[in-house]
């Protein structure tokens, strides 16, 4: 039976039931927990998988495809907060303030490495450019996203938090394990390659993983009693006019 052109592909489908089954199900205590160590272990599982499955040269062409990461840079730190700049009266128009800020913060974050990864290797794109423009991207906006909320977001800018403890955060979590990878592939770089699907799957799971813990913590916190439908449409419009490029 051929597939009905208005459904959306299995992935989005999925996707849209784990927001359900967070929406109704929320991991909270000691499973929210649990959930969080899981999530990490299969975001470094991503990493060292695909460490294992590029060789060097890919890697080495990665780090010198220069145009891609400064075009990335330029959509990340500027052309996306100008665009907040620019929406800011419409954002204060149908959103509340709480969330009006909270649409103006996300303008000035770099994309997530993981998802970045994950979803460069589902559509087959160059996942060692990618890693190495996410990874940058997420490194530099530790200062860089703080510069840039204090000047058009909130007077001041952000308080707490080491900007050395994300650094090491990102490196313990992220490329530890994908230069663990790159350590390990003449032993396991031939078993990774020959079990691709596995490797998708841990994309999409560690995906699915994200979207249900981060749910899970907003239902929790009163996502669907704090929020107004007719305010939940808003954002959603306000999300999909800021939509992020991957590498």
């Amino acid at each position: 039976m051929q597939r009905p052109r208005f459904l959306p592909d299995d992935f989005t489908l999925v996707l849209i039931g784990v927001v359900t089954l967070a929406s109704l199900f929320p991991a909270q205590g000691a499973v929210a927990q649990a959930f969080e160590w899981i999530t990490t272990a299969a975001i470094a599982l991503l990493f060292f998988m695909h460490g294992a499955k590029l060789s060097r040269a890919n890697v080495v062409a990665g780090l010198s495809h220069w145009r891609l990461h400064l075009l990335v840079l330029g959509f990340t730190f500027g052309l996306f907060p100008l665009l907040g700049l620019l929406l800011k009266p419409v954002f204060a128009w149908t959103l509340s303030p709480e969330l009006a800020v909270g649409m103006l913060f996300l303008c000035t974050l770099p994309a997530t490495v993981q998802s970045a990864i994950a979803f460069t290797a589902m559509a087959r794109g160059n996942v060692a450019a990618a890693v190495c423009s996410a990874s940058a991207s997420s490194l530099i906006g530790v200062f860089v996203t703080p510069l840039l909320v204090s000047w058009f977001v909130v007077p001041g800018g952000l308080s707490g938090g080491s900007a050395l403890d994300a650094v090491i955060h990102i490196m313990e979590q992220l490329l530890l394990p994908f230069a663990l990878g790159q350590l390990l592939q003449p032993m396991v770089g031939g078993f990774v390659k020959r079990h691709a699907a596995t490797l998708k799957m841990v994309d999409q799971s560690s995906i699915l993983l994200v979207v249900y813990t981060a749910f899970s913590a907003a239902v929790i916190e009163g996502l669907w009693s704090h929020v107004p439908l007719p305010m939940l449409l808003a954002l959603t419009v306000a999300c999909c006019s800021q939509p992020r490029k991957w590498a």
